[in-house]
């Protein structure tokens, strides 16, 4: 059996990588509750913990109060600390800035001024749905920033194997940060519903290494 066909994205950022493993590390803990609990269950059903003799007791009481509070702050501390990851920009040497459009993507290269480009799904390919005519190049291990806004409605620019999911509002900038830790193509959807040809707004992004992306540039027409 592929193991990726029931399991997550092979990470392609480290930011996927810590989601996994807190995906992992919260699961760990939900499995040894359904287990704790399941067992006691089990045990009261055959009376082992049952008898008509005890009216109160203080210790269980506090016992399964503090449990309860710890595992949750168990949990809540390294979502908390992700959360603040995801959020800081650390010194980007490029910026990328994607707009979406009834129903395709623009993108534009903050940094050099005559790179825009369009961005529509291609349906002469293997992967349907998944590619596009013009894919978006990226520098591999460098930290990149991504602005994303919206012409019309709303939409989100949406990665699985770089933990990335940016709504595009009008209006509004939204921004993120990518550091792409492997070469390879990856891709992802719009997964907003954003009308009728909503699921023909592929994304293709393109890790390459700096000197293909610099050769990249110069290349552009």
């Amino acid at each position: 059996m592929d193991w990726m066909k029931i399991s997550l994205y092979d990470n392609a950022s480290p930011m996927m990588e810590q989601l996994i493993l807190f995906h992992d590390y919260s699961m760990m803990i939900i499995m040894t509750i359904l287990s704790v609990v399941t067992f006691l269950m089990l045990k009261m059903m055959n009376n082992k913990f049952f008898s008509n003799m005890i009216i109160e007791n203080q210790l269980i009481e506090l016992i399964w109060t503090l449990i309860p509070t710890i595992i949750l702050a168990l949990i809540a501390l390294p979502s908390l600390h992700l959360l603040y990851i995801m959020d800081e920009i650390y010194n980007p040497i490029l910026t990328i800035k994607v707009l979406g459009h009834q129903w395709y993507w623009s993108y534009e290269y903050n940094d050099f001024n005559n790179i825009e480009f369009d961005s529509y799904m291609n349906p002469k390919t293997i992967f349907r749905l998944l590619e596009v005519d013009n894919s978006t190049p990226i520098p591999t291990n460098s930290q990149i920033r991504v602005i994303a806004t919206s012409y019309d409605v709303l939409h989100s620019w949406t990665i699985p194997a770089m933990g990335i999911k940016m709504d595009a509002t009008p209006g509004r900038l939204n921004q993120i940060s990518i550091f792409p830790s492997r070469s390879g193509t990856h891709y992802g959807q719009c997964s907003e519903i954003c009308g009728i040809n909503h699921s023909f707004m592929p994304i293709m992004v393109n890790s390459i290494p700096m000197k293909y992306f610099i050769s990249w540039i110069k290349n552009f027409n």
